[in-house]
């Protein structure tokens, strides 16, 4: 290739310029990967992208991870500003945001409207692949009106201001239904399961005939089911109703306990912890279990629910809670002895560097 050819275009790319430069720099179909994130998503996202970063070196790479964090501010009239220090014309930008961050003082509305400008941002920089990343997706829950009540299906709202803003995928972890995707129309939609995280937790349980899986609700029993088959361990489904908003009751245990002493509790949130109590207290009571492992992929780090872990860790047979930093977890959490908190950045980076260079996002997860 002639010495023309090497030279930096300033102002005109010709087409052998170009295949040299595409060659020079090994960017994939998708274009040069960025690692983006507003300010609620710090330590999650920085955590992304030092891992990412070691499993390059690991694996022989000298290559750079580029990322653009905190990209987020206030005016003084509280309007959401966001600014780009470097281009991303091009770049194929993965954008976490963590939607509810209990120690942040922001609300869920504030931080997805930050997400929004950010991926706008991006679009009109002119990213060629936005990819938003949600480890907690906030008003999933809202994906139906309440039977017999005037209530929005606000989950497809918010899909469909994220869509107008710009993304073309969402990445989030253990969606709290599974229809939610369709909310996402055309664009690919990865609710990345929690199936592989509790087989490793576990895995210490397999083939022990003393154990039983417990779901806490109809919800929970697909996903415990799996659970349990791979284990190759008992299930049980809990029934319960709610005499009022915030309370629950279980009214029976549905399974086998024949000689069970151990049980695992395996939910995808918790909040004010009413069900966990009232199934603890059900298990201890009535079916004599006399050690219970509770694990859940998203703690939304209530005071409610800290006072109840605590109670029935001193009081009752709760041995350990496992849970992810799906969202940020509060201190009055990670200082609790018997509370671990699974980080998720190795996944989310296997997750990132598959979508990166198209392959199969499922290969990173164990399949039932």
């Amino acid at each position: 290739m002639s010495s023309k050819i090497r030279e930096k275009r300033g102002d005109f790319c010709t087409p052998e310029w170009f295949a040299h430069d595409q060659q020079r720099h090994m960017d994939p179909h998708r274009g040069r990967l960025m690692i983006a994130g507003c300010v609620s998503s710090g330590d999650l996202a920085e955590k992304v992208v030092q891992t990412y970063q070691d499993l390059l070196s690991r694996n022989g790479s000298r290559e750079k991870v580029h990322s653009m964090l905190r990209i987020d501010s206030q005016f003084s009239d509280t309007e959401t500003h966001v600014r780009l220090e470097n281009h991303v014309n091009g770049s194929d930008v993965f954008l976490f945001q963590s939607l509810y961050d209990p120690g942040s003082g922001m609300a869920v509305n504030e931080k997805y409207m930050r997400f929004l400008i950010a991926t706008r941002t991006f679009k009109e920089s002119g990213a060629r692949h936005i990819t938003g990343v949600l480890p907690y997706l906030a008003y999933a829950r809202q994906d139906k009106p309440t039977k017999f009540k005037r209530e929005p299906t606000t989950a497809r709202l918010m899909a469909d201001m994220a869509l107008e803003a710009g993304i073309d995928r969402l990445i989030t972890w253990d969606p709290h239904c599974g229809q939610i995707r369709g909310y996402y129309g055309k664009v690919q939609f990865n609710g990345l399961e929690s199936l592989s995280l509790f087989l490793d937790i576990f895995k210490d349980f397999q083939d022990r005939e003393d154990v039983i899986v417990v779901a806490p609700d109809e919800g929970a029993s697909k996903f415990v089911t799996h659970f349990g088959r791979a284990m190759n361990l008992k299930c049980a489904i809990a029934s319960k109703f709610r005499p009022k908003p915030e309370v629950a009751e279980i009214s029976e245990v549905i399974g086998d306990f024949s000689g069970k002493k151990t049980a695992v509790i395996l939910d995808d949130m918790i909040s004010t912890g009413g069900t966990i109590e009232a199934l603890v207290r059900y298990l201890v009571d009535q079916l004599k279990i006399c050690e219970i492992y509770l694990g859940a992929s998203h703690n939304l780090c209530t005071e409610r629910f800290r006072m109840i872990l605590t109670k029935l860790h001193e009081n009752s047979c709760l041995r350990k809670v496992y849970v992810t930093n799906s969202i940020p977890q509060t201190p009055a959490f990670t200082g609790l002895p018997f509370v671990e908190t699974r980080c998720l950045s190795d996944t989310l980076c296997r997750v990132i560097n598959r979508i990166h260079y198209s392959r199969s996002v499922s290969e990173v997860f164990y399949k039932p």
